[in-house]
């Protein structure tokens, strides 16, 4: 099992939910708010059922909904990947 890194929310973003032009997702992002990317819950939640689908793992309605930057997010995954999630 590969390692979930900055540079797949990166891919998975840009193909969920685009980019938008004004935000620089190849800079230091992992710490930096969704919003703040121009991303809303929306393009949230498509990342996630995403990530379910194409690495076959269950994420929890209430974690996704607490995780707020790619960082958090890559936590979530890699919990879910290695069981740590209910």
């Amino acid at each position: 099992m590969n390692e979930f890194t900055i540079e797949d929310v990166r891919r998975i973003l840009r193909d969920v939910a685009g980019a938008d032009e004004r935000v620089d997702l190849d800079g230091d992002i992992a710490d930096t708010n969704f919003a703040d990317l121009g991303y809303d819950s929306l393009a949230l939640l498509e990342t996630t059922a995403r990530l379910q689908r194409d690495l076959s793992i269950r994420l929890p309605d209430d974690a996704v909904l607490a995780v707020s930057t790619p960082g958090q997010l890559i936590d979530l995954v890699s919990s879910a990947r290695t069981g740590a999630l209910s």
